[in-house]
């Protein structure tokens, strides 16, 4: 079902949150206030919902448009569901559809800002958002941003006082992986990589619980966002892990939506990014170093930033880069992950995991394995 709201085309709404404590009855600074504009119909982030903390809003200053105006142009630049059409068309084609293009800014230093930036997924299909970090610097008075996965992006992690030394080291390794070039979704091919292969690939991802523990495969690989792509989703529910959903490996973690939301991303080292939806009683990240296994939130229903769920679940996801270095989920046929080896079905969340000569479809309760 379509959530009905409103289409916001030549107006942006600058929606100046607080991201750890603002209480929601304080009242609205005048920082906050002034942070409250308009952008000319033919802007890039024309339409664009924009979230800022009100210190961050004062030290952009009447910069934080052009800032806007850059992140919202990669956003709609590298969204597949508007790829290709102008600004103003991409975003009143989202509005219709009850989506929302958002961009946080949450953090400035001199010349630099970093944030998250998505595209809300349709509510009317189970699905799963398209979101991104981005950072971006001012040159010779314009800013150039950086999405996640893009040359920009990684070139700025070099340099920028944004990103602490932890988590550079990361990042680093994941901004400048080189994939394999863009082919068909494999899923349309036969060929398949070797599970041991895919498991030094992978440098030994878990699924989303604790190690030794069990949940249920409520959904075997398919597109992140049910729709087209790679199948890099997997779904699970129950078992005796006590619904709490946990990190695949060590890394940095982003809470996408913000305080409260459910749908965190961890990048993880060599390469691969997790993403987690769904959740509730999350724990708040922004670029944080965390353990492998570390506490990410609970199964849930959440719908932070679009799609739906229709029963208490992890909405879990694999991401990497393809030789262009634009990020992207990518397949889990053929990989290992938690010691399972995940093999496409005939349709999607059809699929199963196999592990010494054991076979796992959905419906079946799974043990999280090591090795």
């Amino acid at each position: 079902m379509l959530s009905g709201l409103p289409v916001r085309i030549a107006v942006t709404a600058l929606a100046v949150t607080g991201l750890l404590a603002a209480a929601p009855s304080a009242p609205t600074p005048p920082s906050a206030r002034a942070a409250a504009a308009t952008t000319a119909a033919g802007a890039p982030s024309a339409g664009v919902t924009v979230k800022m903390p009100a210190g961050v809003a004062d030290r952009l200053g009447t910069d934080r448009a052009a800032l806007v105006d850059a992140v919202s142009a990669g956003v709609l630049s590298r969204s597949h569901d508007v790829e290709g059409l102008a600004p103003a068309t991409a975003v009143g084609k989202l509005a219709a559809e009850g989506r929302k293009v958002v961009v946080d800014v949450r953090g400035v230093s001199r010349d630099w800002a970093r944030g998250v930036a998505y595209v809300e997924a349709s509510r009317a299909r189970h699905g799963a958002p398209e979101g991104w970090l981005y950072l971006a610097h001012r040159e010779d008075g314009r800013w150039v941003a950086g999405l996640e996965g893009d040359r920009e992006f990684a070139d700025q992690v070099a340099g920028s006082p944004l990103v602490g030394a932890a988590e550079r080291r990361t990042m680093t390794a994941y901004a400048e992986r080189a994939a394999a070039p863009r082919t068909r979704p494999l899923e349309t091919r036969p060929e398949q990589i070797s599970p041991a292969g895919a498991q030094a690939n992978l440098n030994g991802l878990l699924l989303p619980w604790m190690p030794d523990h069990y949940m249920t495969l409520t959904g075997g690989p398919h597109a992140h966002d049910s729709g087209s792509g790679y199948w890099s989703a997997l779904d699970f529910a129950g078992g005796n892990a006590s619904g709490l959903v946990r990190s695949s490996r060590e890394g940095t973690a982003t809470s996408m939506c913000g305080a409260g939301g459910g749908w965190t991303r961890v990048i993880h080292p060599g390469g691969f990014s997790t993403d987690y939806y769904h959740m509730r009683n999350t724990t708040y990240y922004n670029g944080t170093s965390i353990s492998r296994s570390a506490l990410l939130g609970s199964i849930g229903t959440d719908t932070c930033a679009g799609g739906s769920a229709t029963g208490a679940h992890v909405h879990w996801s694999l991401r990497t880069y393809d030789a262009d270095h634009v990020g992207q989920y990518t397949w889990l046929n053929g990989r290992t992950i938690g010691g399972w080896t995940w093999w496409n079905g005939s349709a999607q969340y059809s699929g199963c995991g196999t592990r010494l000569g054991v076979t796992a479809c959905p419906g079946t309760a799974l043990y999280n394995r090591t090795g």
